[in-house]
């Protein structure tokens, strides 16, 4: 198995914890249209994907129409309770700052959000021009597409086999895993539910974190072990 070159991060539920905010909006306004929703099935199901691929995939399931006007209200309501709420993940500013390996974000959220959410949480510049967003690539290029991560480790040259990622949603995974890269699972942000990881497992994460600041001593068992398998 081949060693680590570079980390890719989730952002949403794995450097912000935003994947609860989006949550509870998101079940507010399914509920209002007809469709009941809790905010923790909300997380459950659907953390990790667009609202849009969400409410195509409800749609399809319930086989009832939603408005579209649902996806320019959910965009509108859900940032403004991002730029007054969001908040750091636990452990991130630490993780980043003693970090050796080269690093980047790889999410489904827009280049706007991130440069807002991130900006307001104090990592924004850490990340500098490593910040990729896959709305950007293109709407069917969203995870769990594995394109945003190819994209990433293409930006640094490196082998998606040498990429480790670090994702909280089984759809993340399994665009990660898609792409070639070893993951492991974070279920350290407030969305997090009973069988979170085990379902991160399931999807193929090689292991699961609770906390932040267990990730350095994870890659470097990760590592280690890829050396021993190798050798």
């Amino acid at each position: 198995m081949n060693s680590i070159d570079l980390v890719l991060f989730d952002c949403d539920g794995v450097l912000v914890d935003s994947e609860i905010i989006a949550s509870e909006v998101e079940a507010e306004l399914l509920t209002e249209a007809g469709y009941p929703i809790s905010t923790e099935e909300m997380a459950e199901r659907f953390a990790g994907l667009t609202w849009h691929h969400a409410l195509l995939q409800i749609e399809k399931e319930a086989e009832i129409p939603l408005s579209a006007s649902l996806l320019d209200k959910h965009d509108q309501i859900l940032d403004k309770r991002l730029a007054r709420d969001v908040k750091i993940i636990d452990g991130v500013k630490g993780v980043l700052a003693g970090l050796k390996l080269p690093h980047g974000i790889c999410s489904n959220s827009t280049s706007e959000r991130l440069a807002m959410m991130l900006g307001k949480v104090g990592i924004k510049d850490h990340f500098g021009k490593h910040i990729y967003s896959a709305r950007d690539l293109g709407p069917d290029r969203v995870k769990p597409k594995p394109d945003i991560f190819l994209h990433g480790a293409a930006q640094f040259g490196i082998d998606p086999s040498r990429v480790l990622v670090i994702e909280d949603s089984v759809h993340g995974v399994h665009a990660a895993r898609s792409a070639g890269m070893r993951v492991v699972g974070f279920t350290g942000a407030s969305h997090t539910y009973p069988s979170h990881a085990d379902n991160l497992t399931d999807a193929g994460a090689e292991t699961v974190i609770s906390r932040m600041s267990a990730l350095p001593g994870t890659i470097e068992a990760l590592a280690a072990w890829s050396e021993s398998m190798s050798a």
